[in-house]
């Protein structure tokens, strides 16, 4: 159990590494000998996975609006004395699951690593993120280099049907950066505003 515990929270685009970074975090913890709980949101999937783009999984607990993850991480920590969670697809958390894992980390000791997305298609901040921002002990923007298709950082999350960016409708539609009917970019600001996904 860790003295001083803290809730972390990075974020970045889509294809920034998230899930890889959260399952590399989870692997360095575990080597260090510490006992972990892997928990994640609606990821890509659709299973109690956390899966990464460039072929990394792991097994992960499926959490829903309804979860209480301060019960839930609790009587897993009763059972193994928890040192750390990770939660991937974090931008998914009710605000309320957000304030829960900060509990864990206040009441429990146990230090939290979170991942996410930061804002939405519309480029509107995520309930859940922007509550992780409010609150987390640090807020990191993840370093790796996501390009535009014009060579500028690309941090803005497009969706993209049939060509063009979609700016309305469910906040949630799962997709992929790659093919199938709704895809997902990272784009710069300009080009995001333009609509413009290629030259």
């Amino acid at each position: 159990m860790a003295e001083g515990a803290e809730l972390i929270f990075y974020y970045g685009p889509m294809g920034a590494g998230k899930s890889t970074f959260a399952l590399q975090t989870q692997f360095n913890q575990q080597q260090q000998g510490r006992v972990g709980m892997l928990v994640t949101k609606q990821d890509r999937s659709g299973g109690a996975l956390v899966t990464s783009r460039i072929g990394l999984e792991a097994e992960a607990n499926l959490l829903d609006d309804d979860t209480d993850l301060y019960t839930l991480v609790s009587k897993r920590h009763e059972e193994c004395a928890l040192d750390f969670v990770i939660c991937d697809e974090a931008q998914f958390l009710t605000p309320l699951q957000v304030e829960q894992l900060a509990r864990v980390v206040d009441a429990q000791s146990v230090d939290v690593f979170a991942f996410g997305l930061l804002t939405d298609f519309r480029s509107t901040l995520f309930p859940g993120a922007a509550r992780l921002v409010e609150i987390a002990d640090e807020v990191h923007r993840m370093q790796s280099i996501v390009l535009c298709w014009c060579g500028r950082p690309g941090f803005l999350n497009a969706r993209i049907v049939d060509g063009l960016v979609i700016r309305s409708g469910e906040v949630v539609a799962i997709g992929d950066t790659q093919a199938g009917p709704v895809m997902y970019r990272a784009l710069c600001r300009k080009h995001y505003v333009e609509g413009r996904t290629e030259r």
